[in-house]
């Protein structure tokens, strides 16, 4: 039986940056800090959500050694570490391996995309590279590329893939896949909307987002229905809803480094091709938050 990485939710966490769009780790320290006494169960440095395709080869190293460091064991510390070149991807996980990351999450490859048969090549390639356990994160909408319920399958017979970040937002797919891999393969939901129906075709948990602004609630969701609290998980679900979509509402991380930014996490500061949210869209973001009663 292969090891779980974690169950209940995981943090994507931002990479803060300060005024001047450099890395900035007092804040990414303090924000690491209070993501765990908020009781978050895992945190993943370097995700999408961290920006990793526009920090520079030594800063997404520095960031993954940094989390690691911070978090001292007390949670599970999950490094991005894909990419749409493999050979990239196989030094940045034995980078990861080395510095001490509890597992890798690796993203289909983006814009060059690849064939099935290529995906389950790239990823044994990139499994067979490293030590800890690997997550697949399948994210169609962002990379043009979809792990397919079969794929995941055959992926699934590697004893470092251990589970799959869902993000494809396509139920049918993930109830196909859930119903291939039982036992074999771990699956996480990867969209904060669907954390409810993944959890209920045996999904361990959620790689999330919400969870950078309500982490204690994120973590309630699942720990409520892993309880058998099913309607009290529900209904958070439905009640977050609103600011789920907020949260989305422009590319990721766009809102969400708003939000964190109001918080007084970071400088609402982001990397180009991304520029800060839309005046009137942040504006209903921070309405909602204040409504969830976070004191922005």
């Amino acid at each position: 039986m292969k090891k779980t990485v974690f169950t209940g939710a995981a943090t994507a966490i931002i990479t803060p940056m300060d005024q001047n769009g450099n890395v900035d780790y007092e804040k990414f320290g303090e924000l690491i800090e209070w993501q765990i006494a908020e009781g978050i169960d895992a945190i993943v440095v370097c995700g999408t959500t961290g920006e990793s395709s526009t920090l520079t080869d030594e800063e997404h190293k520095e960031a993954i050694r940094f989390g690691v460091e911070k978090a001292t064991g007390r949670v599970p510390i999950i490094a991005g570490t894909g990419s749409n070149d493999t050979a990239y991807a196989v030094e940045m996980t034995k980078y990861a391996c080395e510095v001490g990351a509890d597992a890798v999450l690796v993203v289909t490859p983006y814009y060059n995309k690849a064939t099935q048969k290529g995906l389950i090549k790239s990823f044994n390639i990139i499994a067979d590279a490293s030590t800890k356990p690997v997550i697949l994160y399948d994210v169609p909408s962002r990379t043009g590329c979809n792990i397919l319920p079969k794929t995941a399958l055959a992926l699934a017979e590697h004893p470092n893939i251990v589970a799959i970040k869902e993000a494809s937002g396509n139920i049918s797919q993930i109830a196909e896949l859930a119903a291939l891999v039982r036992g074999k393969l771990d699956i996480y939901s990867g969209n904060d909307d669907q954390i409810l129906p993944v959890l209920s075709l045996g999904g361990k948990g959620v790689i999330s987002v919400l969870s950078n602004v309500m982490p204690k609630e994120t973590v309630a969701m699942c720990k409520k229905f892993f309880d058998g609290d099913v309607a009290g998980a529900r209904d958070l679900q439905l009640d977050l809803l609103d600011l789920i979509n907020a949260l989305f509402c422009e590319v990721n991380p766009i809102p969400v480094k708003a939000a964190m930014a109001a918080m007084g996490f970071c400088e609402n500061t982001l990397r180009l091709p991304l520029t800060p949210m839309e005046e009137q869209n942040e504006a209903k973001l921070l309405e909602l938050m204040r409504q969830q009663g976070i004191n922005v």
